[in-house]
């Protein structure tokens, strides 16, 4: 059944939804040619737009559009693709659509179209994870490092180290299968420094600081401090938006008010987290238990305090701190609070110097130097265990197991791109060494 429907002929709006001047839908499949016939009698030729009437098996007109036809392989997915311009009207997108129905051709599952080009070798898998990063990306930052990654960078970083296993391993298998061939001890010798150099080299992509990841997913900047020191007042006016409930009681806040902003190309939460003190109250308490959590958790906490009282124990921080003197305002001297930034958030005195000091912190932790950075979980787990690979086979006593360690490490990076093939490494044994004398 899934041989089946890898064989249909798909297609789905390639446009947001909704009315639209144009609204663009796309289909690929071995029947792409001929249902795009059957709909515009006859098709433009390959990667040139012709203005065609579109019509039901009826004869019904339903628009006129331009069609584009993208012949197989040299197209998204691999296949025959072909894409309609059409007028964004509801109706007319429902009309072409059923008649794509009844030619034969079916609604695109989720993902359907990038999964067909990974699974034509249009792209590997990390490329096709940047698809969605460049769709989903909200800012600068991200959408850089999502065209840098579908462009291939982190990929070839990865098969330029799956090249270097299969070259290794090729070595590894000839002084397993040929031990009486008198290979020069210099090739064992080889292998091992091989492999410490790939070990190193991988070690070093993983400690990056999370700065890929929290590119894609964002940074979190926590606000702590004391019951009443304009930490809600502070929000609302770095988000530019009331966001958060402001009172003069202690202990409005009980629970994280999040806001979502921007610094430095960068996404930023502000997480607005309740007043930090002793309490009987239980909801009050328990939304002091999450505001430590949230502080330990974040990449940043801004520790807030009244500029007419000293700044407190900052210990539930696990990251970076930044101490904010707030209501400033209200004591007059702002130059006399040492390493801490002096505001006031009602009259929005320092939050110009505030806001540059969190685009620095944003840049700190999200700059990158070197190749491509890890991007995902997934990437790093499998990196991660390439490494605990590679460790095992420079420590194996039998060279049998070392070849072991050496293909699963291979097979770990293959994960993250999506390619794992033995014949690679056959290829290698059979090119480098002459194995059939």
């Amino acid at each position: 059944m899934q041989a089946a429907r890898a064989g249909d002929t798909i297609f789905a709006m390639a446009s947001g939804a909704g009315r639209a001047a144009v609204s663009v839908l796309r289909l690929s499949g071995s029947a792409a040619g001929p249902t795009l016939d059957a709909l515009c009698g006859r098709r433009p030729p390959p990667r040139h737009a012709g203005l065609r009437t579109l019509r039901a098996d009826d004869g019904e007109v339903l628009d006129r559009a331009l069609v584009l036809w993208f012949p197989g392989p040299g197209s998204y997915t691999g296949e025959d693709c072909g894409e309609l311009h059409l007028h964004g009207g509801r109706a007319v997108v429902e009309g072409v659509s059923e008649a794509l129905t009844h030619a034969g051709a079916r609604p695109a599952e989720p993902g359907e179209f990038t999964r067909r080009a990974f699974l034509n070798g249009r792209m590997d898998l990390i490329e096709a994870e940047a698809v969605a990063d460049l769709v989903e990306a909200e800012t600068s930052a991200q959408r850089r490092q999502a065209l840098r990654q579908l462009d291939g960078a982190l990929g070839e970083l990865y098969g330029g180290w799956a090249e270097r296993l299969r070259r290794l391993m090729a070595q590894q298998e000839a002084l397993i299968d040929f031990p009486d061939e008198d290979l020069p001890p210099e090739v064992e010798a080889g292998v091992l420094r091989e492999i410490d150099d790939l070990r190193a080299a991988i070690g070093g992509h993983l400690q990056d600081d999370r700065r890929g990841e929290r590119v894609r997913s964002g940074l979190v900047f926590a606000i702590t401090g004391p019951p009443n020191v304009g930490k809600s007042s502070l929000v609302n006016a770095l988000a530019g938006r009331d966001v958060a409930i402001v009172s003069p009681l202690p202990g409005t806040t009980r629970d994280a008010v999040e806001a979502r902003m921007v610094l430095a190309g960068v996404p930023v939460t502000l997480v607005d987290t309740a007043g930090l003190r002793e309490t009987g109250d239980a909801i009050e308490a328990e939304g002091v238990r999450r505001a430590r959590a949230r502080a330990r958790e974040a990449d940043l906490v801004l520790a807030v305090h009244d500029a007419a009282e000293p700044c407190q124990d900052r210990e539930e921080a696990g990251g970076a701190v930044i101490s904010v003197a707030n209501k400033v305002d209200l004591v007059g001297d702002a130059a006399a609070f040492g390493d801490s930034v002096a505001v006031s958030a009602r009259t929005g005195f320092g939050l110009d110097r505030l806001r540059s000091r969190l685009e620095g912190e944003a840049r700190r932790l999200t700059e990158r130097s070197g190749p491509a950075p890890l991007t995902r979980a997934r990437h790093r787990a499998a990196m991660r265990d390439a490494v605990a690979r590679l460790t095992g086979a420079a420590q194996a006593r039998l060279p049998e197991l070392r070849a072991e360690d050496l293909r699963l490490a291979l097979r770990s990076i293959g994960r993250a791109t999506g390619f794992v093939s033995v014949d690679d490494v056959l290829a290698s044994i059979f090119s480098e060494f002459c194995i059939g004398k």
